[in-house]
């Protein structure tokens, strides 16, 4: 398989973790590179789901290694909730030499403050809010890239924690009273955390030097993005974005490992388009939102928030392969449009009598483009029992053949449902 990254070519919850899962089984290591516990990569086994947030989907399978890379924002105590579930399900989580979970020394941490600043801005900006999932993502990469955050390797020093615990939390508590938030206790804040990094500690390493001893050794390496490409923090719908590079690039500084290293970018789509949150999404409708709620589809993993759904849109995945070096697609969730006699893809944007072919910059630009469509016949038959490529009706692979021409990339996965077994590659 080689060293490849995967990433997200439109909004986020495009069926990563499906995907992962299913590459994994070529891989040796998996790595997370960047984004927290704001993420779920939801993955069926065997009729069981699991849902992970920090923890790669490479822990699903057996002889896997997972790392946790340097570029993610990393809640302790979630993390420890999060290995304890997997534990219960009788999923190993081991450390040491030949353990299947890492954890990378340099990664930020998440603490309370960071929860309560995400919670009081959104407010703050009323209808102009975000649609952030409060989780503390984005004041904890704020925290970083202002050189005041606390990482892993702070968190399990028992001499340093304390002390540096002591100077943050006082200074946020000073914000905090001037928001009018609660304010929250160093004690309660000190004995949870000094638990978590017990726990912990045995899984935390240098990940950077453990990476390239890897690469050096040619091992197949899978590196996870969260979220997708839309938004990245430099790429994306901005404002309306995460506060990380959702896109490769962000796989090659959330790992510390160089782009020269990298053989191949996956990116993973919906045959539709979805996002979470505020933002635009120009081929936006209602018909394909109350089809895919009624069928139980299109809520989030992480918040349970319903999702925002419209037509695919060629526009947004082209760019997205521009940006990402996108060499290989993987299609999912074609299943959604089964019962449809027709279908819709966005083939340009027009906006102020102009016709587009690529997503402005400018969002408030962006919000005013109307789609030019494309129709296509559907198949109008189940397909989520069907397990080759020739067995898919002749309709179903000329949209797919379709998608991946007006994309710029090779079709070399589709998924017709959940499991393991839905997957097919081409």
């Amino acid at each position: 398989m080689a060293n490849t990254i995967l990433v997200g070519a439109q909004w986020g919850d495009e069926g990563k973790g499906k995907i992962i899962d299913f590459l994994t089984e070529q891989a040796e290591i998996v790595v997370r590179t960047q984004g927290g516990n704001n993420a779920g990569h939801t993955v069926y086994v065997a009729g069981h789901k699991y849902v992970l947030h920090l923890i790669p989907s490479g822990i699903l399978r057996s002889g896997k290694t997972c790392v946790i890379g340097n570029g993610v924002v990393l809640d302790p105590i979630g993390l420890v909730a999060e290995i304890d579930g997997l534990l219960k399900l009788g999923i190993p989580v081991t450390s040491g030499p030949q353990g299947n979970l890492r954890i990378s020394d340099t990664a930020h941490v998440v603490f309370p403050w960071h929860r309560v600043l995400d919670g009081q801005r959104e407010i703050r900006k009323g209808t102009n809010k975000i649609g952030t999932t409060k989780r503390g993502i984005g004041p904890t990469y704020g925290d970083k890239a202002a050189r005041v955050g606390l990482r892993v390797v702070d968190l399990i020093h028992p001499r340093r924690f304390p002390e540096r615990l002591r100077e943050r939390l006082d200074e946020n508590n000073e914000v905090l009273r001037a928001l009018g938030a609660e304010t929250l206790d160093y004690e309660t804040l000190l004995r949870d955390y000094t638990a978590a990094a017990d726990r912990l500690r045995p899984f935390v390493t240098n990940t950077v030097v453990y990476l390239h001893e890897a690469t050096r050794r040619t091992a197949n390496i899978l590196f996870e993005g969260a979220q997708g490409t839309f938004l990245d923090i430099d790429h994306g719908t901005y404002p309306y974005v995460t506060s990380s590079n959702t896109t490769s690039g962000g796989a090659c500084t959330g790992s510390g490992v160089p782009p020269n290293r990298m053989d191949r970018v996956v990116g993973v789509m919906k045959a539709y388009t979805t996002r979470v949150g505020e933002g635009p999404l120009p081929t936006e409708n209602a018909f394909i939102s109350d089809l895919l709620h009624g069928m139980g589809r299109e809520f989030g993993a992480t918040t349970g928030r319903a999702r925002r759904c419209g037509w695919f849109d060629a526009v947004a995945t082209r760019h997205a392969a521009m940006v990402n070096g996108i060499d290989e697609l993987a299609v999912t969730n074609v299943d959604g449009l089964d019962s449809l006699e027709s279908i819709r893809v966005c083939v340009a944007y027009e906006v102020d009598g102009q016709r587009l072919n690529h997503i402005p910059s400018d969002c408030e630009l962006l919000a005013k483009c109307q789609p030019v469509y494309q129709d296509f016949p559907g198949w109008n038959t189940p397909t989520d029992k069907i397990t080759s490529w020739d067995g898919l009706p002749v309709n179903c692979r000329h949209y797919l053949l379709t998608l991946a021409q007006l994309t710029g990339a090779r079709l070399t996965v589709v998924s017709v449902g959940p499991g393991r077994e839905q997957t097919m590659l081409l």
